[in-house]
């Protein structure tokens, strides 16, 4: 949020082109969940313009939930909006849309899959709780699924219906395996619970999940163990989505298989780290160790053309 003060609605900083990617490119490679996808398997000529969108997504997401307040990140929403058409428009300002404006005109990226991510930002702000799987799959079609598109796109793939719906499934289930992740997380600092309602029977559910995040520990046995076999049924029918991939890569051109890849494998692992805790991630989240990700990275490495 501090650069808002260069680069906010108030006042925005001139940079140039050169300064906008190398701002975009170390806003990705900062992140630990990325761990080194960028610079091993990403293609050249897509990396600017997948900086460039990362960028735009952390921004939105950090202008959704760092913000003081709900009215302040609806404010700041809008006015990210405004910088997105004025992108679109040619006319870009801030730093992020100054290092996209190429990559929408050398890769013919289309509007619509930022305005869905937006979307759901703003969606975020009013909606909390999920009654059922199909919601919340609705919600991961604008928050997750645009993301997998414009990495097409940028990947030179022809974008068939069949890869379309593929990266649908690949990014739904990355959203949902961070959704089972950070279940305590997202209540704690956000006050949200992504666990549809449909998906249990669990008496009093809110206010036992509630009472064992703030504890750190189950207030009794018979919820933790009705948690546990909720989320292990949350994590099964997610892991199909995720398994999708070794399907998108028989469609996708060659040189992002490996990058495709780890997206999915990356998304398994967190799975598995939520079945080696015994599905208890209302007590702890589970990362993917330094260890697996080293062989994830082997193993897409031979992936490479």
């Amino acid at each position: 949020m501090q650069l808002l003060e260069r680069w906010g609605p108030d006042q925005c900083e001139f940079v140039s082109l050169d300064a906008a990617n190398a701002l975009c490119r170390r806003l990705t490679l900062g992140h630990y969940e990325n761990f080194s996808v960028l610079s091993r398997f990403m293609p050249a000529p897509m990396r600017d313009g997948a900086c460039a969108v990362y960028a735009f997504c952390r921004w939105a997401d950090d202008l959704a939930d760092e913000s003081p307040s709900t009215d302040r990140a609806k404010v700041l929403l809008a006015w990210w909006r405004d910088q997105l058409q004025a992108c679109f428009n040619g006319d870009a300002t801030h730093p992020v849309f100054v290092a996209l404006m190429p990559a929408i005109e050398h890769h013919g990226l289309e509007q619509s899959p930022f305005e869905d991510l937006l979307a759901a930002f703003g969606h975020d702000q009013d909606v909390q709780r999920y009654a059922t799987w199909t919601s919340l799959l609705d919600y991961c079609s604008r928050s997750a699924n645009p993301v997998g598109r414009l990495v097409l796109r940028l990947g030179g793939a022809h974008e068939s219906p069949r890869q379309l719906e593929l990266a649908d499934r690949v990014c739904s289930g990355l959203q949902l395996a961070n959704h089972w992740q950070d279940v305590r997380r997202d209540l704690l600092e956000r006050n949200r619970v992504y666990l549809p309602a449909d998906m249990h029977e669990i008496p009093e559910f809110e206010q036992r999940l509630s009472k064992t995040c703030v504890q750190g520990h189950a207030p009794d046995q018979t919820f933790l163990t009705a948690y546990r076999d909720l989320v292990k049924r949350l994590v099964a029918r997610t892991r199909p989505f995720l398994e999708s991939v070794d399907a998108l890569l028989e469609e996708a051109p060659a040189a992002i298989r490996p990058m495709l890849w780890l997206f999915g494998a990356g998304g398994l692992a967190v799975l598995d780290g939520i079945h080696r805790c015994q599905h208890e991630t209302v007590l702890t989240r589970p990362r993917v160790s330094k260890w697996r990700k080293a062989m994830l990275l082997l193993h897409a490495r031979r992936l490479a053309p």
